[in-house]
Order: C-alpha cells, then sequence, then structure tokens
C-alpha cells in the first residue's frame, strides 16, 4: 500500500485566503499614486517627474513592499492565524507592515536602530505595532531572527525577499505604473528612472521590467555616503560592508541579498548634506514636503539632468518622492540636528538654486563626496 503524509488543515488554509482577500481589497480601495512635473523650462528639452509614492494609506514608498512580503508569505504558507510578524526595518517598511499585521489581526514587532527617527516610531505604534531598539544597525538581522524563533513568528526579512516578492513582469508593480501614466507624455520613455536602494527591491522591480518590455531606460541608482552598495557596486565587490547611512531607508551597513547590480546602469553616491538640501529644495520648488531618501533621488536625477543638458540630449526623467518630511522634522528638517552632526546644506542649496536658473551643476557628488 502507498505511504501518504497529509498537512492538509482546511482551517488554516480558509484563514489564509481570507487574509489574501483583505491585503488584495486593501490594493483595491487605493487609486494609482500621482506623477508630478517638476518645473523645469520647457526650451530645456528634459523633462523631470516625481512619482509620489507617499500617498500611500501608510504614507511612503514601502507599503507597496509590505504588501508584496505579505502576499508572498502568505501564499508560501509562512503566515498563519496568530503568527506574529518580525521585521528588521529603519523605519519605513515596519510602519507599512504594521498596517498590514494589524489588518489580519496579527502581532507585529519592528527590530529598528536605536537612531531611528521618533515620528517613524510613533507611526508604528500608531498602527498596534511594538519598537524594538538595537544600539548596533547591524545587530538587526540576528535580533530579528532570535525574536522570531523566541515566540514562534516569521521573520519577514524584507532584505532578502523584495526583489522576488513583487511580479516584476507587470500586475501593477512600480515600473509598469510609470510607463503608464508617461504614456501620453512628449518623451513617454525614460532616459533614466533614479532610484535609492535600502533593500534594492525597487530598482530590481524597474530594471527587470524595463529589459523585459525592450525599453532602453537606463536605470540610476543614488546611494548615501556610509552605505556599502556603492563601493560594491564600483568594486564588483559583494562582501562589501560599511558604517551605515544617516538617511533612512537607503543605504545598507552590508550588500543586500535583494540588491542586483546587474540590472543597474549608474550608480550615483551622495553626500548627506546634498541629500538634506535637495529634500528643503524640492519643497521650495514644489510646495510638497519630502523627506530625506528623496533628497538623495534628487540630487541624483539634477545631475543627470545637467548632464544630458551639456550633450544636448534630449527626454526625460522619472524619480520618486518616497515619503513625506512629517517624518524627519526632528532630524533632516531641524537646523539644530544638522549642526550637531557638522552638517552644511547651504553649498548644495546653492548649487540646486543655480541648476534651476541655468540648467548647469556648479558642484556635482563627484567633486564633493569623501
Amino acid at each position: 500500500m502507498s505511504r501518504v503524509v497529509d498537512r492538509c488543515d482546511p482551517g488554516s488554509r480558509a484563514w489564509i485566503a481570507e487574509a489574501i482577500r483583505k491585503v488584495e481589497a486593501d490594493a483595491g480601495r487605493s487609486a494609482d499614486t500621482h506623477l508630478h512635473v517638476f518645473p523645469l523650462p520647457p526650451e530645456w528639452g528634459v523633462d523631470l517627474y516625481l512619482k509620489d509614492e507617499s500617498v500611500h494609506p501608510t504614507g511612503s514608498l514601502k507599503h507597496r513592499l509590505a504588501r508584496s512580503l505579505f502576499l508572498y508569505a502568505l501564499a508560501n504558507g509562512w503566515i498563519r492565524e496568530g503568527t506574529t510578524i518580525i521585521e528588521a526595518s529603519s523605519g519605513s517598511t515596519a510602519v507599512s507592515e504594521a498596517y498590514f499585521a494589524r489588518l489580519l489581526g496579527l502581532p507585529f514587532v519592528a527590530v529598528m536602530p536605536a537612531a531611528t527617527s521618533p515620528e517613524k516610531i510613533g507611526l508604528i505604534e500608531f498602527h498596534g505595532g511594538r519598537c524594538h531598539l538595537v544600539d548596533d544597525p547591524a545587530a538587526i538581522y540576528d535580533e530579528s531572527r532570535r525574536l522570531a524563533e523566541e515566540c514562534g513568528g516569521h521573520f519577514m526579512d524584507q532584505f532578502t525577499y523584495a526583489e522576488r516578492a513583487t511580479d516584476w513582469r507587470g500586475n501593477n508593480n512600480i515600473a509598469e505604473s510609470i510607463y503608464e501614466q508617461m504614456r501620453l507624455e512628449r518623451f513617454p520613455e525614460p532616459a533614466w528612472i533614479v532610484v535609492g536602494a535600502g533593500t534594492g527591491g525597487t530598482s530590481a522591480t524597474i530594471g527587470r521590467y524595463a529589459r523585459y518590455r525592450r525599453y532602453q531606460t537606463r536605470v540610476a541608482v543614488v546611494d548615501p555616503e556610509g552605505s556599502a552598495f556603492f563601493g560594491a557596486f564600483r568594486d564588483e565587490d559583494p562582501a562589501r560592508t560599511a558604517t551605515g547611512s544617516r538617511i533612512e531607508g537607503i543605504g545598507r551597513p552590508r550588500v543586500e541579498p535583494s540588491f542586483l547590480p546587474t540590472v543597474i546602469d549608474r550608480m550615483i553616491q551622495v553626500p548627506d548634506a546634498a541629500s538634506i538640501a535637495a529634500m528643503r529644495w524640492t519643497a521650495e520648488v514644489t510646495g510638497r514636503g519630502v523627506g530625506g531618501s528623496t533628497g538623495t533621488n534628487m540630487w541624483g536625477a539634477v545631475e543627470l539632468i545637467a548632464q544630458m543638458r551639456a550633450r544636448g540630449e534630449r527626454g526625460s526623467v522619472v524619480t520618486l518622492i518616497c515619503d513625506g518630511a512629517e517624518r524627519y522634522a526632528g532630524t533632516y528638517g531641524s537646523d539644530a540636528w544638522l549642526a550637531d552632526r557638522g552638517l552644511d546644506v547651504t553649498p548644495y542649496l546653492e548649487a540646486l538654486r543655480a541648476f534651476h536658473k541655468t540648467g548647469e551643476m556648479p558642484v556635482s557628488s563627484d567633486d564633493s563626496t569623501p
């Protein structure tokens, strides 16, 4: 006779099916994010667009990632009724995952560096999560695994699964959304899409999608000082480590498993003071308060546009508003905080204001990064 091991649990399958319905229903209640035109003189022949991911229900780009991670874990059978969700995060992913955990009635614990902004900690707690702070940012992975084993929970591990949890072929991922929204613009196929890397999931999705759809768009990844990604890309050294980033949400002390350098065309290392200056300048020009990682994106986009202008190239550049300025009022928005850390944004602000008048950049990250 045949030998059989049957682990089918109809009650658990029914709970997972209902959980997936709730997560997908959340997506159905949300419209796509806006694509704003950044004001540049039309005669320059280069257009800049900002895809505003801050309008998601949890206020950041990470809402997309958290939804994908939950669906991936549910479909894999890793999350069941009552499972405690653990995540290693610098803040925004944890905010979004706390939202989805509460939607499913699950406990949530965010393991984060102690330096995470109080505003993000407050948002995680608002959504019903608990924050577990560690002094060493590099310790968040092992501490997350330890907590998951201790309570029998599931370590979501965004840094490993971000690049595979999202369907990069389409299904309204961020890349498909960008190209659809650009369809009627004067340069519908972007010359460049500029993003930062925290997990690497966004650059992986966009880079794969562009190749899959046979677009010639190039992907530029901006990386803050103190991050391991830029050096690893430059030297083709996946074992590279670094001190970590002061720009929350991007940059890592190690090269994360979800970071795929083979789909990236260019990396730009951006000084922290330039990121914060570009964050403030974007608010000056658009009236939209944005966070530090958006500032990093904007600095890279401006450099690329200045280079296109110098070469007489025409085309479009797209980058992301990752989240809003309200999460960083006590850090990047505070002159006292900057002074305490020796960050002088003035020369970078002056460079950005000059660019907006002339289309030229009097200082670049290559000239100024330590």
